[in-house]
């Protein structure tokens, strides 16, 4: 006895892997759109971090110069 549900079944199991395909195939190109955009912020991202450190020194030099000053 054949299941009467099967053809169904099998319908609906082809439009699952067409959908997961289609899926896979925008994931990867998504992937590849955040790869070029994160070559094209290296930049951006290197200039960030060197004004971070910039900061960071400018604070530390303000800081011990203000103590410097005030011990004298």
């Amino acid at each position: 006895m054949e299941n009467p549900h099967a053809e169904r079944q099998a319908v609906l199991l082809e439009r699952i892997l067409k959908n997961a395909s289609a899926c896979t195939e925008m994931i990867l190109e998504l992937n590849h759109c955040v790869e070029e955009i994160l070559r094209a912020n290296a930049s951006v991202k290197i200039a960030a971090d060197l004004t971070t450190k910039y900061r960071k020194n400018v604070q530390y030099n303000l800081a011990a110069t203000t103590l410097h000053s005030e011990a004298s």
